[in-house]
């Protein structure tokens, strides 16, 4: 009892008798700590806000780079698709079995002519390009830009060292695709990585292999590609998909700092504990990674000198703070209370805000305050309203990439076409566009009822089987009664698309393609199924243009109750389900 006693006459030695004093001293309590946290957090947040920033940046530099980068290898798979399309190299290739010593070295002086024709013709990019090899059956090689010569397989078992090392085993199982190696395949230039092609024989019913094609390429490339400067952190093309992962620019012993052999993420993750801001990025056509790394001790000076002058500002704020604490704390408790009431009711979801203040400071907060509360109701619904408008938008924007992509595809073909004289198939696939997009225009109208959509996937595949000699059966099992429904239009035609040019273009042989379409109780139910080459990983497809497209349209325009399903399996073929909602006005118009 005698302790308690004297705790609070110690106690009361410091407590102010007037309440202008309490005010003052619960000021300096209240202000200054706050001022001093303000000063760290935002030397935190500028902090932060510089490396989001920087990451960002880097994010868009990747990406526009990769875009560059695919602009230059698309360049060149488009001049190897050329090259595999000519017939006269085409034919030599597939008759070097039975030629003699004397007319394989005509063939060399023709197929090198050929080569330079068809570069020349076309106008293809060839600055980054070293040199272009054709192999024959014999592995005897006519090569542009480079004497001819296998490299490194120049020797007497020719054959069985080609056949045997891992580039050319990856060639033969792309089935005829593209496929970029991080290292010249021949062996002669460490400066220069490769694209091989599988020439396989069109007349053959498995697609029998009858040459190569090697095209290498210098990485100087990346050089260009990058185009950054060494102050704002360097640039790394890496192939991740072995293990260790392979540097392949710049080269390893030029990379700074020095990256220990890994995986991929091992790599990132070294970097990370030296101290380096990691932004990555993956090309599209190499698969390969694009990473950017900075240190952040030079990222961060800039953030080191805002923390100082935040520090000098939070101090200059709390004295004046307390300066203006001490003049007015003797006038504003009666306002502040009734002021702080006003808060908590509102801040409980009380609207209705009542009551005056004096003509003073804080009489003009409180009338602030009750003019925001007001303001803040109307931006509520401000908000509400702009949202909906921005869905409506981003689901215009979605609908408006989709279309150019069948475009894009078709013109190509048409062009390739008129390059090779088949003016007839041509002037077909230009009929068969044409009343495609009559199909896609639509009016301008976003839904097109489901028998207008099949139409669009029968010219479509007319246009696809011109291209590739009949090769594309089509087949479709659509319900009668959901011929009439409207459904958002160009949604069958990409996975149809996708189908084409992922499942059947690298199967060997024919192929098919089959739609299901029914009435599932309240949803529409379609399905597209093709017997192509399929595919392990059905993530692959959220890296396609075309499907997460239609994925997005889907739930943009239908909301969470549609779905999207993807199944595949290798060699067996791929099969997309889709479950869509009609709105009310077009059941009651079609059904």
């Amino acid at each position: 009892m005698a302790g308690r006693i004297r705790f609070r006459k110690l106690i009361s030695r410091f407590r102010f008798r007037k309440v202008r004093s309490r005010f003052f001293a619960a000021m300096i309590l209240l202000s200054l700590p706050p001022l001093f946290l303000l000063g760290y957090v935002s030397f935190n947040i500028a902090r932060d806000t510089l490396m989001d920033n920087n990451t960002k940046t880097n994010n868009d530099h990747l990406q526009t780079s990769s875009e560059v980068a695919d602009l230059l290898l698309r360049s060149i798979v488009n001049l190897n698709r050329f090259i595999v399309l000519n017939d006269e190299i085409r034919n030599d290739l597939r008759e070097s079995e039975i030629k003699t010593s004397e007319e394989r070295s005509e063939m060399n002086r023709l197929t090198i002519n050929r080569l330079q024709r068809i570069i020349n013709s076309n106008s293809f990019d060839t600055r980054y390009m070293d040199s272009l090899c054709v192999f024959d059956l014999h592995y005897q090689t006519y090569c542009w830009g480079r004497s001819d010569d296998a490299g490194k397989y120049e020797i007497p078992n020719k054959k069985e060292a080609v056949e045997q090392s891992d580039w050319y085993r990856q060639a033969v199982e792309a089935q005829g695709r593209v496929v970029f190696f991080p290292y010249n395949v021949l062996g002669d230039n460490a400066d220069s990585f490769s694209a091989v092609k599988l020439f396989r024989d069109s007349e053959s019913p498995e697609g029998k292999p009858i040459g190569l094609l090697v095209t290498n390429l210098s990485k100087s490339m990346f050089g260009s590609v990058f185009n950054g400067s060494e102050d704002n952190g360097s640039f790394l093309a890496i192939d991740s998909s072995s293990d260790p992962a392979r540097i392949v620019y710049p080269e390893p012993n030029r990379t700074s700092p020095p990256i220990a052999a890994g995986s991929l993420q091992q790599m990132i993750g070294n970097l990370e504990k030296q101290g380096y801001l990691i932004s990555e990025f993956r090309n599209q056509t190499t698969q390969w990674t694009f990473v950017h790394l900075i240190r952040k001790s030079r990222l961060l000076q800039q953030s080191s000198r805002i923390g100082t002058a935040t520090a000098w500002i939070a101090s200059a704020l709390a004295l004046v703070a307390l300066a203006i604490s001490f003049v007015v704390s003797g006038s504003i408790t009666r306002p502040l209370l009734q002021l702080k009431k006003m808060m908590i009711e509102w801040n409980k979801g009380s609207r209705e805000i009542g009551g005056t203040f004096q003509e003073d400071e804080v009489g003009a907060i409180g009338e602030t305050f009750k003019r925001m509360a007001l303001e803040n109701q109307e931006l509520d619904a401000r908000l509400f309203h702009s949202e909906l408008k921005e869905r409506e938008a981003e689901l215009r924007a979605l609908q408006a990439q989709i279309k150019p992509h069948f475009l894009y595809n078709t013109l190509d073909s048409i062009y390739l076409m008129a390059r090779l004289h088949r003016t007839e198939e041509a002037a077909a696939m230009a009929l068969a566009l044409s009343e495609s997009f009559k199909l896609s225009l639509n009016k301008g109208r976003e839904t097109i009822p489901v028998f207008k959509e099949l139409k669009h996937i029968e010219h479509y595949m007319t246009i696809q089987n011109i291209r590739y000699n009949g090769r594309f059966r089509y087949e479709a099992d659509v319900d009668p009664g959901v011929l009439g429904f409207e459904m958002l239009k160009l949604v069958l035609q990409p996975l149809v698309e996708n189908a084409i040019y992922h499942g059947l273009e690298p199967k060997v042989g024919e192929g098919s393609v089959r739609i299901e379409g029914r009435r599932d109780g309240d949803f529409l139910f379609f399905a597209v199924e093709d017997d192509g080459v399929g595919m392990d990983d059905v993530l692959q497809t959220e890296q396609g243009y075309g499907l997460r497209n239609v994925r997005e349209r889907l739930t943009l325009y239908y909301g969470p109750s549609s779905s999207f399903l993807v199944s595949s399996r290798p060699g067996r073929g791929t099969r997309i389900e889709i479950r869509i909602k009609p709105f009310a006005e077009e059941v009651r118009k079609n059904a």
